[in-house]
């Protein structure tokens, strides 16, 4: 008998049954999250595991080594050993070669390199004398290399470079002189004529004092070469002081 209603071939699915399969998916996707972490985890322990056990298996192995090394350092114990102390000293001097040559130049001290070298100086102080040209002695405690010989008032050096000349020379300023006082340095150039190099000029004071004493200082940078003469004249060398340390002349190399 027909009742005029379509027939459907499936019969609809419990509304129970969906969300149980929704249940057991999602249970499903959280136990294989859980699993991936915890694989992750235990990744990572062993690895920091690992890392540990090398690290302290490279302390005993050097523990080891400095006990051989001990041994092999002492006669005594060296001759009653089976250890092999020449390769154990020989395998120790080249790891100190390589950490020597790990360490950078420029941290070593200045002994240790062995291009590190005092820069040339010399210092001379007045010496009372009627020549223009001043004259001079070696000063107390003062340095004077081989670079510089020393004659008649003049310094040679034997080595060219650049080098700061100085000096400083103190002289009565009388009132009634009426004249200057001039302080010249000059380079000595054996056929040519003498080049100034520096010039200083002071005038007389108004001090009441028989000498009134004043002082001219010079200095600067020249590149000399070998076998040049500096030396140093005055307008009156009578008028020069000579007590100590107001009369000076010197020279040192830059570097």
């Amino acid at each position: 008998m027909d009742s005029g209603e379509p027939y459907s071939s499936t019969a609809p699915r419990p509304a129970g049954s969906t969300v149980t399969m929704k249940a057991f998916l999602g249970l499903i996707t959280a136990f294989v999250i859980a699993q991936l972490i915890g694989t992750a985890l235990l990744g990572l322990y062993l690895y920091m595991k690992v890392d540990k056990l090398g690290d302290e298996i490279t302390l005993q192995d050097d523990f080891v080594f400095l006990r051989r090394l001990q041994k092999c350092r002492k006669p005594q114990d060296a001759d009653a050993t089976l250890l092999d102390c020449a390769k154990i000293l020989g395998s120790f001097q080249d790891l100190l070669q390589v950490q020597t040559n790990k360490v950078p130049l420029e941290s070593l001290p200045a002994k240790q390199t062995g291009d590190k070298r005092q820069a040339a100086s010399i210092h001379l102080a007045g010496l009372k004398d009627s020549k223009r040209v001043l004259q001079w002695n070696k000063a107390v405690y003062a340095p004077m290399d081989d670079v510089f010989s020393y004659q008649d008032g003049k310094l040679k050096v034997a080595k060219g470079g650049r080098y700061y000349i100085y000096s400083q020379v103190a002289f009565c300023a009388k009132p009634e002189l009426h004249v200057p006082f001039s302080l010249y340095v000059y380079l000595h150039l054996p056929s040519e004529s003498d080049r100034l190099l520096l010039k200083g000029v002071g005038t007389h004071g108004p001090s009441d004092d028989l000498c009134g004493l004043q002082s001219i200082h010079l200095g600067r940078a020249a590149e000399l070469q070998e076998g040049h003469v500096i030396f140093v004249n005055v307008t009156d060398s009578s008028r020069v002081n000579y007590d100590h340390g107001n009369t000076y002349f010197g020279m040192f190399e830059l570097s």
